[in-house]
């Protein structure tokens, strides 16, 4: 119980005024002793891990540490290189630039070509693997021809883009590049 700090009467507990004198009984709590916080009680220590829980944490920062790395390579790494020019030797590219022009000059008679004419190639390999690309966008292009009018557009305007992208391919290879041509690189089903 608290008490009236004007008259001294009894205030039952939770009133905001003494029902004796009407005095407001906020300047009697704010008066009184408050009670002072205790210090917060440091966690009690985890239990020491056991041999298969230590192996099981280091293995997960294996993990970590390792997804990490491959994240930060990936960072460093060019996004879109499609050159692929360095890869190969200039010996290669001198001696089987030809064929390569081949696969584009000629199609799919200029894949075989190539394909017979220079099987240890890793240049012209390259570009027939890329004439091979948009051969086969070309044909699935026809497939596009089933549907009249809408179907018969896109595929003239495939078409175009591929002719396009034949001559652009074509004379990469005359300067003796090994690009990957521009739109059909990012096909997933052509990787």
């Amino acid at each position: 119980m608290a008490f009236c700090t004007k008259c001294g009467a009894q205030v039952p507990d939770g009133s905001g005024f003494c029902t004796s004198c009407g005095a407001p009984i906020a300047a009697a709590a704010a008066s009184a002793p408050q009670p002072t916080p205790q210090p917060a009680q440091a966690p009690a220590p985890a239990p020491a891990p056991n041999g298969q829980q230590q192996y099981q944490q280091q293995q997960q920062q294996g993990q970590f540490q390792q997804q990490y790395q491959q994240f930060q390579q990936a960072q460093a790494a060019p996004a879109e290189n499609y050159d692929h020019t360095a890869e190969f030797d200039a010996k290669d590219i001198s001696e089987n630039k030809v064929y390569a022009m081949a696969t584009y000059m000629f199609g799919v008679f200029g894949i075989i070509i190539a394909l017979l004419a220079s099987r240890e190639s890793k240049y012209a390999a390259f570009h027939v693997r890329q004439a091979m690309k948009l051969q086969m966008t070309s044909i699935l292009l026809v497939f596009c021809m089933i549907v009249p009018i809408l179907g018969w557009l896109v595929a003239a305007v495939g078409f175009l883009i591929i002719e396009v992208l034949t001559i652009i391919a074509f004379f990469q290879v005359c300067s003796g590049k090994a690009k990957e041509p521009a739109i059909i690189r990012s096909f997933p089903f052509m990787k």
